[in-house]
């Protein structure tokens, strides 16, 4: 594997900047604004940041870097890449690992585009505050008009039309392709959500009560760095807010140049994702703190500080109540669109990506296919009176088993198995400014298979065991485990298939020791 790439053109990122700004996009999302507070405040306020920073400097990081370096040496998406990687030895197996993240992603997005649709009818919904007095009562009752859990075809109309806007914008950005598709996307929405969010941030600020939410987020109970939960806590809200491990962080890398930068741009990525965090707490929990004071409580009284229940029932409760309401709502459910827009692409560039290597379609084709496909499958799916519990199950089996368990079959395999630890290492090395040391190797390939491995389990005892919010173990078993069971078959059915074009189309870049050492960082 020491050719030049000389034989198909590929799809490129027109520069470093248009891909640090859709690495961003992607790793800020949803669970940015509605996750990292809740979690933070739960697990030691102030106190949290330290395990926090550990885990993103030891787990987050390091396989942020595995990931570029898959990616960009074997220049494809994450089963054309992985099975280069495997060779003659295991190249089949790595694909199947490959197709399994692919599949992974195909699944988030059919409820991650549900979400967006919700931000997008809220959006609409803050400039006359249509929740009224009872915001529980209108998302679960008159909105989503929620049923028992099961399978349900009764669409919810309010549901159909966002979901189905999303999917249109989503599916034409795809088709235009990465630069002028996904990275013209993130350079327009990118800075629109740090302007509108940051507008936020300041006007929660100054409203009477944000000194005691900011306390309560922020003072911090150090006895809780002995709990193991917390650290798992914040190992687990790194890894899920990095897009790594399954699929993304890969595609996007193939697209850089060969003389492109891999490890500065992943620093840039990792703290910019992490500052995103910090600055939705601030915003979230100074409104909080207002809210709390409004209803003469103390902040952690109050229900619903963290996913569906913050952005859809808590932060509409608050709007309600404060001055200047609908532009406040209006400002954070437009960034939740924005934020799940960038991430959303991301997503199904993963699966968009594959498919084209594999079976010689270019992006439009399939863009309009996989779209079109995920729009049905996602309409029918999540835009019922069901949606929103098939959504939270799913999403809490795919992302706390199927990404983890990706996470620790793509460290074990790659680093411990195949031993190509020194080889991707010297491969980031000589692309990069900034050096990778022999202390990456261990940490991809001792500590994060530990810590995932040690999640990967317990979460997999306790759902055996305790199930998921008392939902029946019929519907956990077809809709939870089932989810699981459909990425698997996907995986070895994608795996089976012959490829209609060679694998080798796209050559990978030279080896490490044929790179000469860069003093620049390549071409930006």
């Amino acid at each position: 594997m020491t050719a030049a790439p000389t034989t198909a053109p590929r799809e490129a990122f027109t520069g470093q900047v248009g891909f640090i700004l859709a690495a961003i996009g992607s790793a800020v999302g949803l669970g940015n604004i509605w996750r990292f507070p809740g979690v933070a405040y739960e697990n030691g306020g102030g106190a949290f940041l330290i395990p926090y920073v550990v885990a993103l400097l030891t787990a987050g990081i390091p396989i942020l870097f595995l990931d570029y370096a898959i990616g960009h040496r074997f220049r494809g998406a994450a089963p054309t890449a992985l099975r280069r990687l495997g060779g003659a030895r295991a190249g089949r197996l790595l694909e199947g690992l490959g197709w399994f993240q692919v599949a992974i992603a195909f699944v988030i997005g059919l409820y991650y585009t549900v979400v967006i649709a919700w931000a997008l009818s809220y959006f609409v919904f803050s400039f006359d505050i249509r929740w009224g007095d009872d915001p529980a009562g209108f998302f679960t009752g008159e909105y989503l008009r929620v049923s028992d859990p099961g399978l349900s075809l009764d669409f919810v109309p309010g549901v159909l039309l966002p979901l189905v806007l999303v999917w249109i914008a989503t599916i034409a950005v795809l088709g235009l392709g990465v630069a002028k598709g996904i990275q013209r996307a993130n350079v327009i929405f990118l800075p629109l959500l740090l302007v509108g969010f940051l507008a936020l941030v300041v006007r929660a600020l100054f409203l009477d009560g944000s000194a005691a939410g900011l306390n309560a987020l922020f003072t911090p109970d150090f006895a809780a760095l002995v709990n193991p939960d917390v650290w798992i806590a914040a190992y687990s809200q790194i890894f899920f807010s990095l897009s790594i491990a399954f699929g993304i962080m890969i595609t996007y890398s193939s697209y850089r140049r060969r003389r492109s930068n891999l490890t500065a741009p992943a620093l840039v990525v990792a703290f910019a994702n992490s500052s995103f965090e910090i600055l939705a707490g601030i915003g979230v929990f100074a409104t909080l703190g207002f809210f709390a004071v409004q209803q003469g409580v103390a902040v952690g009284e109050l229900e619903g500080l963290t996913g569906v229940g913050l952005s859809f029932i808590t932060f509409p409760a608050i709007v309600a109540e404060m001055p200047g309401g609908p532009i406040f709502g209006a400002l954070f459910f437009g960034s939740l669109v924005m934020a799940g827009f960038t991430s959303l692409l991301s997503v199904l560039q993963v699966v968009s990506a594959a498919f084209q290597e594999k079976f010689g379609v270019g992006p439009r084709a399939a863009a309009a296919t996989i779209g079109g496909v995920s729009a049905v499958l996602s309409i029918l799916l999540f835009s019922t009176t069901s949606g929103l519990i098939a959504l939270d199950t799913v999403d809490h089996y795919v992302n706390n088993l199927g990404i983890v368990g990706s996470a620790v079959l793509t460290t074990v395999l790659v680093i411990l198995v195949l031993r190509r630890g020194a080889e991707l290492r010297g491969h980031l090395t000589a692309v990069s400014t900034f050096p990778v040391g022999r202390i990456w190797t261990v940490l991809v390939g001792a500590l994060a298979p530990l810590v995932l491995g040690f999640m990967l389990v317990s979460r997999i005892i306790a759902l055996l065991t305790e199930g998921y919010e008392g939902y029946p173990p019929l519907y956990l078993g077809i809709v939870g485990w089932g989810s699981l069971l459909l990425i698997a078959v996907l995986a070895v059915a994608l795996t089976a298939l012959r490829w209609r074009r060679s694998p080798d189309d796209f050559t990978p870049w030279p080896a490490p020791h044929q790179l000469p050492t860069s003093t620049t960082g390549g071409s930006r």
